[in-house]
């Protein structure tokens, strides 16, 4: 086993990170994802990326990821 390897940054936002980025409470951060899936036209088994979620909000991939919880 390697050690001391870094960890990957995820690739996928949660609605915990949603919270932290928005402010707003759990169910209004799945609702808030559950409208990007919808206009991205993804399945409800489907992720929504980093990428995606900047996109649609306009926010940069740098101020998102500095609030994703690990």
């Amino acid at each position: 086993m390697k050690k001391n390897m870094p960890i990957p940054q995820r690739v996928v936002i949660h609605p915990r990170d949603v919270e932290n980025i928005t402010g707003k409470k759990g169910r209004t951060a799945r609702h808030h994802l559950q409208t990007i899936k919808k206009a991205l036209g993804k399945l409800k088994h489907q992720f929504v990326t980093v990428s995606e979620f900047c996109s649609f909000t306009g926010l940069s991939e740098e101020l998102v990821l500095s609030y994703m919880v690990s």
